[in-house]
């Protein structure tokens, strides 16, 4: 049985590993780019990946997690990058007018542990590295190959006949579309008719730049932890690499005062830099050229519906259900899906007729259950972190998951340090923020009990 992969991203070539173990199938990838063990990453699109318990879960059971986890950092928290002057939004107009004399200073740092014994990480990789070594891993089997340079510009899904830009054609018994975010084999089932598609793009893009070793040649950051710079309308977090370098990542908004359409000279740059983000410009000596040369990311969601078609052929990955990166589980998703597929076709003894439905039918909720939790942790990254509140909330957190271990467990741990479900995520968190609502509320009562004890004393004292 012959089994086309289109796509060999991440997920492609993991999904390549897990059907060439099972056997019996030849399994051949189709790539639109050239080997990127070879061209290396495209410039300013290498988003480094947050690859946490889901996607390690989905690497063991093909044996590749110790072999990936040797070149990635741990991140045991966020490091918060706070400003001495701070008084709101500094990327707004109006914070501008209200101190123009002023330029902001850094001012503390704030680590906040992701867990509650301070042990766990999500893990700090670069997505080209594990690309390669995915790929390697993939073609490791006899029975699978891969065609760079093939860009999909014809699927029929009734025939499994496909068709590539320069005249090469194939022919496959199963394809499968691993091929991102804008999925040329859903575009076809689209154009076929075959499935409906909403994308929901936000008015925010990205845009990456670096921070070198310092001139010691150590971290110039602490390398434990992923650092955010939460600016109220905008942001910008920095991951560290084994180079011992930072990939730093602006998500601004497109439009408007401070955002990527109006900032383009180079003296407007630093000047943004120097009032928003004083300590970076210190740290990063070709700031303004990776600003001018790095492209604008898009930012978004894709929902499609149905993701298979006649039985022979399904989306997986991004090219099924892509979501903003703001929790970093987008890879870490996609590798759930792998698992998901190979369980339905161990339960219906390879039959892929019969394993697509229950694979949709399982991921579908999960998925549209990350993509709002994403949504969600981009306004708590952006403008809740820095907050006494949101501080004060998080320290509740831990002191209910000491006192109810395992009966409390934040959102953030579940998503990140389990592999439940995520839409058994969203109902559990639920069910514990009734907890919270009782525990504060009824800590509220009984200070207003105690406040109204001691009035009364007083006024019975001076009677």
């Amino acid at each position: 049985m012959k089994i086309a992969i289109v796509g060999a991203g991440l997920a492609g070539c993991l999904l390549a590993t897990y059907l060439a173990r099972r056997g019996g199938y030849e399994v051949v990838l189709y790539e639109r780019r050239p080997d990127p063990r070879e061209s290396g990453p495209e410039r300013g699109r290498s988003i480094n990946l947050a690859l946490s318990e889901r996607g390690l879960d989905a690497l063991r059971r093909v044996g590749l997690a110790d072999q990936v986890i040797k070149d990635a950092l741990p991140m045991r928290g966020r490091m918060i990058h706070t400003l001495v002057r701070d008084r709101g939004d500094l990327s707004s107009p109006q914070s501008r007018q209200a101190m123009p004399h002023q330029r902001p200073s850094p001012g503390d740092l704030d680590f906040q542990s992701y867990s509650v014994s301070g042990d766990r990480a999500i893990n700090s990789i670069s997505r080209g590295a594990l690309n390669n070594a995915l790929l390697d891993a993939a073609l490791s089997h006899p029975n699978v190959a891969v065609h760079f340079g093939h860009k999909l510009t014809r699927l029929d899904a009734a025939t499994g006949a496909l068709s590539f830009e320069g005249g090469a054609t194939a022919h496959a018994d199963v394809v499968l579309g691993a091929d991102g975010a804008g999925s040329a084999v859903r575009g076809q089932l689209l154009g076929a008719g075959l499935l409906d598609e909403s994308l929901d793009f936000l008015d925010y893009g990205y845009k990456e730049l670096t921070i070198p070793p310092g001139a010691d040649g150590d971290f110039a950051l602490d390398p434990g932890a992923l650092h955010i710079w939460p600016r109220g309308s905008s942001m910008m977090i920095a991951l560290p690499n084994p180079d011992r370098s930072f990939t730093c990542t602006l998500f601004w908004p497109n439009g408007g005062t401070a955002s990527f359409a109006s900032l383009s000279s180079p003296a407007a740059i630093m000047r943004h830099f120097e009032r928003v983000y004083p300590d970076v410009p210190p740290l990063a000596p070709d700031l303004v050229s990776d600003y001018q040369h790095n492209p604008v990311g898009l930012l978004g969601t894709v929902r499609c519906d149905p993701w298979i078609a006649h039985g022979r052929v399904a989306l997986i990955g991004d090219a099924a259900h892509a979501i903003v990166p703001f929790y970093g589980q987008g890879a870490n998703a996609a590798f759930e899906d792998v698992v998901e597929l190979d369980r339905c076709l161990d339960e219906t003894s390879g039959d892929w007729t019969r394993a697509l439905p229950p694979y949709q039918e399982r991921r579908q909720a999960n998925s549209e259950a990350i993509a709002r939790m994403a949504l969600e942790n981009f306004v708590e990254m952006r403008d809740k972190v820095a907050s006494p509140a949101f501080q004060l909330r998080k320290k509740l957190e831990h002191v209910l998951e000491s006192a109810l271990p395992g009966r409390y467990v934040s959102r953030y741990e579940l998503v990140s340090f389990s592999t439940t479900p995520y839409a058994e995520v969203q109902r559990r968190v639920r069910r514990q923020q009734r907890i919270v609502g009782a525990v504060v509320g009824g800590a509220a009562l009984a200070l207003t009990a105690g406040v109204t004890a001691a009035v009364r004393a007083a006024v019975r004292r001076r009677k």
